[in-house]
């Protein structure tokens, strides 16, 4: 359960000066009055003590005569008392608040107690928390950023301010202003429960299997590059040789076992024990091998390329054969005489004695057609395995081009630091450093625990998550929620006999309106007339969402504050006495009031709504719920007494 507003209180420039305004908490709270008592400040001094950005208590009595505004939140046994000093000189907002735990039922603090010690955004953190709402959430925003819900997303739903009620543009409060829809767009999900509650616990969860996966992938990097490398070892052999370390010549295909070995030994021998060799034989040696292998590889490649152009040739061939075939076989209609004296016309069936020999030629022509078809059909597997081979055997060469060049690049960098020594004694402790490096690296990179390679396991487990947390899963359960939500809407706008009403009825978060999808098309709120239906739609939309929210315990404020809901019955620039509404007016304001106590009824306790009313109804459903009326000149938000005090 969430808060609910148990009074606001307004402390005047004299300290005996305290107006409290009593609201009852679980139930519909009427504030009925003439024009300019201040009815219209109780929602902008709610929007201003619970975190407002800007003074929206416009200029007036309630202005000048306050110098303190608060409210007491009670959410269970739970009170909080929340104040916020008006602006002395300007419209500036007050930076701070005051917020402190209350005894459930305990009245206003006084004057000298309250101590504005909260900086706007903890005083906001506070409110948020006591509200329900997570801080640790992160929801998605637009274009892949995230942003954190907090008190003043949750006022969206919650206020309806006199140009806001019956608004056809605008379903929802501070929607006309700047950024305010996208917020809405991006924080009704959360608060409708479309976004998994586990979200903040999965977001973490991703992000520390992303650096786990990164930590794996550098640790097996670090263990490959710590491993001894053939190549690198035998062009330390090479330099050993030269350095007259090692005796040579040494195999090339010697193992790198071998080669460790090779090179401790290395490092036992003193400098010429075995003479100096010339780096020059091993440059010499692996620049012949290297166009050696240059060579091969250019042959294969050649080879290869004539066997394909041979596969080309043999399919040209083979197309061509066919279609010579087919022309030649049609002849095959001519029919042999029973005398053999020459060929039957299928057509008129008389001998043509002239054509056995031509026929004789045709079917030898066919023959050795059908003959090369059947070499060429049966060649062309045998080039296909060929070319196989050969590309085996290119492969098998860019090894070792690869390895050629891993060598001569060693002995290379070996030879450019030994040059450096003109003593054949610097020289050789120079390679024998070198070498010593190189097996101290190989001894630790055995010597190390394995790294195990779990990155395909995390990899899966990465994939999970942002699929879990994908917009489309998101999407599913926002369309879910709106599906049910659409339905209350549509009963409730049935009972305030709205039209379009007998239509399926929507939210619709992408124009952030309500939609009737009728036969000839969808109808957005902005193209429906009569203010009535405005006014309805909005009651049947908030009155249904709260519904949602207190149904499924989502954390927001459990009330609705309306202001003057009853201005659609009224003339535009009414600004008279009260008057009494009769007739249709009287009955579809009564629904309207009635929607509301049934939905704050059902909820039982759960659900708080406060209007603000020029109208004053002597219907029980109205009566019940006045707790202040305004009338006459005898009272208002602002007690007459202040006025005209000196401070």
């Amino acid at each position: 359960m969430t808060y609910q507003i148990a009074s606001l209180t307004l402390y005047g420039h004299r300290p005996e000066q305290r107006r409290v305004l009593t609201l009852n908490p679980g139930r519909l709270n009427i504030v009925t009055g003439d024009s300019r008592t201040g009815k219209t400040s109780i929602w902008t001094i709610t929007d201003y003590c619970l975190g407002s950005t800007d003074y929206p208590v416009r200029a007036g009595m309630v202005r000048d005569y306050t110098s303190v505004f608060a409210l007491q939140l009670v959410c269970g046994a739970e009170q909080l008392f929340v104040a916020r000093p008006a602006p002395e000189k300007s419209t500036s907002p007050a930076p701070r608040l005051c917020l402190q735990l209350q005894q459930s039922g305990g009245p206003p603090l006084d004057r000298d107690d309250i101590d504005f010690t909260f900086p706007l955004d903890a005083a906001r953190r506070l409110l948020s928390e006591f509200c329900g709402i997570d801080p640790t959430v992160r929801i998605p925003a637009t274009r892949g950023a995230t942003m954190s819900p907090s008190i003043r997303h949750a006022l969206f739903f919650c206020l309806q301010a006199q140009n806001e009620v019956a608004n056809p543009d605008h379903l929802f409060h501070s929607q006309g202003h700047e950024w305010r829809p996208q917020a809405i767009r991006d924080t009704l999900p959360y608060f409708l429960g479309a976004v998994d509650p586990e979200q903040a616990v999965r977001r973490a969860r991703l992000k520390q299997l992303r650096t786990e996966l990164r930590t794996v992938e550098r640790q097996i990097a670090q263990a490959a590059q710590a491993a001894p490398a053939p190549g690198q070892a035998r062009a330390l052999i090479a330099e050993a040789e030269n350095a007259g370390l090692l005796p040579g010549p040494v195999d090339d295909d010697v193992g790198v076992d071998e080669a460790l070995r090779m090179l401790a030994s290395a490092l036992t021998h003193a400098p010429g024990a075995f003479g100096d060799s010339d780096s020059d034989d091993h440059v010499v040696v692996l620049d012949r091998e290297r166009r050696e292998l240059r060579s091969r590889h250019q042959q294969i490649k050649a080879r290869i390329s004539e066997l394909r152009h041979a596969l080309v040739e043999e399919s040209d061939f083979l197309i061509q054969a066919r279609d010579q075939r087919e022309r030649l076989a049609s002849l095959g209609l001519l029919r042999t005489a029973a005398d053999g004296t020459g060929q039957h016309c299928p057509v008129c069936d008389s001998v043509v004695s002239t054509a056995q020999q031509t026929m004789a030629d045709i079917n030898e022509d066919l023959e050795r057609l059908d003959s090369d078809v059947a070499f060429v059909q049966d060649d062309a597997p045998l080039i296909h395995s060929m070319i196989a081979a050969e590309e085996e055997r290119l492969q098998e060469l860019r090894v070792e081009v690869v390895r050629n060049r891993e060598q001569r690049e060693a002995l290379d960098a070996g030879v450019r630091e030994a040059a450096r020594f003109h003593d054949q004694a610097l020289r050789a402790a120079s390679v024998q450093g070198r070498i010593s490096l190189f097996l101290e690296n190989a001894a630790r990179a055995e010597h190390s625990p394995p790294v195990a390679d779990t990155r395909e396991e995390l990899r899966q487990a990465i994939e999970g998550l942002e699929e879990a947390l994908s917009t489309d899963a998101q999407d599913d359960r926002l369309t879910s929620c709106l599906s049910l939500i659409d339905q209350k809407i549509a009963a409730k706008a049935r009972a305030l006999g709205l039209e379009h009403s007998e239509h399926p009825i929507r939210l619709d978060l992408r124009r952030l309106s309500i939609v009737a999808d009728t036969p000839r098309g969808p109808v957005p709120l902005s193209d429906m007339g009569s203010g009535e239906n405005w006014l309805g739609y909005h009651i049947a939309a908030l009155l249904s969402l709260h519904e949602w929210f207190a149904e499924q315990g989502r954390p927001l404020p459990r009330v609705l504050v309306l202001d003057q809901p009853s201005q659609v019955y009224f003339p535009a620039d009414y600004d008279g006495p009260q008057v009494e509404l009769a007739g249709e007016d009287r009955t579809s304001l009564l629904r309207v009031y009635q929607a509301i106590t049934d939905t704050v009824n059902q909820l039982a306790g759960d659900f708080q709504v406060i209007v603000m009313e020029h109208a004053d109804l002597e219907d029980d459903i109205f009566h019940t719920a006045v707790v202040e009326r305004w009338r006459g000149g005898h009272s208002a938000l602002i007690p007459p007494a202040w006025i005209g005090q000196d401070d």
